[in-house]
This record gives structure tokens, C-alpha cells and sequence, in this order.
């Protein structure tokens, strides 16, 4: 043992400098911890709105986009579709568009913004799978005097062009309408609805 006299500065000066380097090794592990924990680009872009442009889109014509994940249907209906609407709410589940399948604003017979254009989640709201765009008459098959509609190939769901479920089907309601707004005539974005709207 050393009989030599402690230096307190020096024992107060390392255990600072001890500590200031621990201090700065673990907020050097904290940060890239933390920053893990946030969403990779790829998961932001995933739920990130969509902008479609619809200026090409003709009537009668289906537009198929994606959206987190879904696909997204945007139908431009003509003038004799929108009046067929109002002739077979009798067989519909929910015609008025009570139930939450859509936001406040697209509660009308239309379940839109614009009565022209449609847009879906084109998912079955009975186990998930994609139904089909029957028209020209070849809905009629499966509903009588209804010429356009979706058609559920896995179950037999069957909706209108409002994505308003028939009854007697398995699908319990609507399909889904989700947020969206137009940004002019034709652009709309997914994912987000004008405030107000």
C-alpha cells in the first residue's frame, strides 16, 4: 500500500469524464434504438394518400388504383346507371346507407360526392375477396332486372352500383367508401376528405 496523498480533484475529474463518456455512449445506442421504432418509407408510403387522375377515365369504365394495401375502385357511371339506382332499393340490405361503410358524406343514394363518380374498397364485406364489374346486362344473371352490378364470386354476394348489398346474400353490408376529396375536376385523393365535406 502507498502512503501517498489522494488527489481529490484528480478522483473528481475522472469520475466526471467517466461519466460524461457513459452519458455519450448511451445516448449514441439511445438514438439509432429509438429511430427503429419508427415506420420504414415503405410502411409510410403504404398509408399514404393517393392522388388519381380521372380525366380519362370514360363512362361506364372501372379504374382500379391501390390504396394501404386495397385495391380502390373508381367507376364513372353513366346517366342510365345513376337512374337504375332508385329502381331496386326494395332488394337492398341497407338502401339509405345507414351503417358505417362510408364517411358522413357519401350517405345519399349515390354513396359519392359527385353522383358520376364512384369510389369502393373493392373488397367483399363478407370474407375479403375481390367481386367482379358485371355490365352490359350480364348482372342480370344473377339479379333479375339489374343490368350493372358486382358480383362475389366466392360466396355469391351481390351488390349495385352504389356497392349497396341485395339481400339473401352472405355478405352483411355495403362495400366500404373510403375518405377522399376532390382537389379539382379531375384529381381526387384517397385516404383524406376535404374539411367540411
Amino acid at each position: 500500500m502507498s502512503n501517498a496523498p489522494v488527489d481529490n480533484n484528480r478522483r473528481r475529474f475522472l469520475t466526471v469524464a467517466t461519466s460524461v463518456v457513459g452519458g455519450v455512449g448511451v445516448i449514441g445506442a439511445a438514438v439509432p434504438f429509438i429511430a427503429s421504432w419508427n415506420p420504414s418509407e415503405r410502411a409510410k408510403a403504404a398509408g399514404a394518400d393517393v392522388e388519381v387522375d380521372i380525366s380519362k377515365v370514360e363512362p361506364g369504365q372501372l379504374l382500379r388504383v391501390e390504396w394501404r394495401s386495397k385495391p380502390v375502385w373508381i367507376v364513372r357511371r353513366p346517366a342510365e346507371t345513376l337512374a337504375d339506382l332508385a329502381k331496386h332499393e326494395d332488394q337492398l340490405k341497407d338502401p339509405n346507407s345507414e351503417k358505417d361503410q362510408q364517411p358522413e358524406f357519401a350517405r345519399n343514394q349515390y354513396r359519392s360526392l359527385k353522383e358520376e363518380y364512384l369510389v369502393l374498397v373493392g373488397i367483399c364485406t363478407h370474407l375479403g375477396c375481390s367481386p367482379q364489374h358485371l355490365k352490359g346486362g350480364a348482372f342480370a344473371e344473377h339479379v333479375q332486372g339489374v343490368p350493372e352490378g358486382f358480383f362475389c364470386p366466392c360466396h355469391g354476394s351481390k351488390f349495385d352500383m352504389a356497392g349497396r348489398v341485395f339481400q339473401s346474400v352472405p355478405a352483411p353490408s355495403n362495400m366500404v367508401v373510403p375518405p377522399y376529396q376532390y382537389v379539382d375536376d379531375n384529381t381526387i385523393i384517397i385516404g383524406s376528405e376535404a374539411e367540411g365535406a
